[in-house]
């Protein structure tokens, strides 16, 4: 099919379903600014160059100015950023076991700075200086040799480009669009998570006819997941690959209502770190870190309503993964290895949204989840009861009554010794 350069084409287009049937993703926020490492503890680190330069954030300029002096510009970070610790089969295997199917890495955030050579960011880029290394094309190929699907992050705006803020509309012909073609056609990544798209409508950006091109010619025309971040009235409303949300939920910034029947036309992202802020932030206290419960329950309240879980990970300069993300990653990695047939090419099982026990369906099986340890008589109600259907439990063999109350399904599950328990958190029942 041919797609045109107008939103009514574009969002005719499925979105792939094996991003529908990933279900967790990994967001990676890397750049200059994990130099400094440093915001407020409610803030996003990987804004430092704007916090830096603007007398709204007293904080950080003071403490631009009392570790790296009055003179030191945000440009000047990139040459102290090594990253000579970065060991690109060491994240891949973090990534593999966390049972992440895809990421999504920052190849430029709104500082402008590139995560690998291009000539649309001249002694900007990873190549040329800081690290002196192709971050991305080390990561990809790492990644390549994992089932997890290589993808990027590309803002689209850039605080101080001089051509975005003399002219936007030329800076997206003449700037953003060629980088973007180029990123595309040399990386071949399976997602495209565009940002900094508030600013101005789609028409600006001409975002239709680089998705037109996208869709139609590109090399990864027939697999790439593009989001809905390309103007400031696109997000929510037009996409050809997945809705986003932000630390906020899919029930936030834009309310979606589960009793219309294009609810699950297409999958959110639900998009946040594990901590308050996206790169890393020296100073987050671990009451700001999430636990691995609060993130297995978050992740599963997701799946259940439809969506992705893109859950962010801020490496350090040195190009290390913080220890407690790494934790947490693989808390998450155990704990599907037992409940991933519940979650992984699932969809909304939708008797039932809300409610404190979360739903999903697979193959003829619905898979209820519990937020408390399962122990006797449990009615899910939303199941209509079936005398030809069964019940497990995952992560355990003990024997799994099913029986019938108020023509819903019931099951009694018998004590079970926890230290014989292979899932922890929330707990999954099997019915089919």
């Amino acid at each position: 099919m041919k797609y045109e350069a107008n939103w009514q084409s574009i969002c005719s287009r499925p979105t792939p379903q094996w991003f529908d049937d990933a279900k967790f993703g990994i967001f990676i926020h890397w750049g200059v600014y994990s130099v400094p490492s440093f915001s407020r503890i409610d803030a996003f680190s990987e804004w430092y160059m704007y916090q830096m330069e603007t007398d709204k954030w007293p904080e950080i300029t003071d403490f631009h100015r009392r570790v790296y002096g009055e003179n030191v510009t945000y440009r000047d970070l990139a040459a102290a950023w090594k990253a000579e610790l970065f060991d690109p089969d060491r994240w891949a295997e973090i990534f593999q076991r966390s049972g992440a199917k895809y990421i999504n890495i920052t190849s430029k955030h709104h500082d402008g700075f590139c995560l690998y050579p291009t000539p649309y960011a001249i002694n900007w880029n990873s190549v040329e200086v800081g690290p002196h290394r192709d971050l991305l094309m080390e990561l990809k190929t790492a990644l390549d040799k994992t089932d997890v699907k290589f993808g990027v992050y590309h803002s689209i705006y850039e605080w101080y480009h001089p051509l975005y803020l003399k002219d936007p509309e030329r800076y997206a012909l003449e700037h953003l669009h060629p980088m973007m073609r180029d990123l595309i056609e040399r990386y071949e990544p399976w997602t495209l998570f565009t940002d900094g798209e508030w600013a101005y409508p789609s028409e600006t950006w001409h975002s239709t006819e680089f998705l037109a091109w996208l869709l139609n010619e590109s090399p990864v025309r027939d697999f790439i997941v593009p989001n809905d971040r390309w103007g400031n009235e696109t997000r929510g409303t037009y996409t050809c690959g997945n809705y986003t949300s932000e630390y906020d939920s899919i029930d936030g910034r834009k309310k979606r209502d589960f009793s219309s029947p294009d609810c699950f036309a297409r999958p959110f992202e639900e998009c946040r770190g594990i901590g308050k802020s996206f790169g890393f932030n020296r100073i987050e206290p671990l009451s700001n870190y999430m636990s691995a419960e609060a993130l297995i329950k978050m992740f599963v309240d997701l799946v259940s309503k439809g969506s992705n879980f893109l859950l962010d990970v801020g490496p350090a300069g040195d190009g290390t993964i913080p220890v407690i993300m790494e934790e947490r990653l693989l808390q998450i990695g155990e704990w599907l290895e037992v409940n991933g047939e519940g979650i992984y090419g699932t969809r909304p099982y939708t008797h039932s949204i809300g409610g404190e026990i979360k739903y999903t369906q697979k193959d003829g099986a619905v898979y209820a989840f519990l937020g408390k340890y399962p122990l006797g008589e449990i009615v899910l109600d939303e199941i209509p009861y079936d005398p030809a259907k069964k019940a497990a439990l995952l992560g355990s063999d003990a024997p799994i009554t099913v029986f019938e109350k108020d023509g819903k399904t019931a099951v009694n599950v018998p004590f079970i010794n926890p230290d014989e328990m292979k899932s922890k958190y929330v707990y999954s029942i099997k019915i089919g």
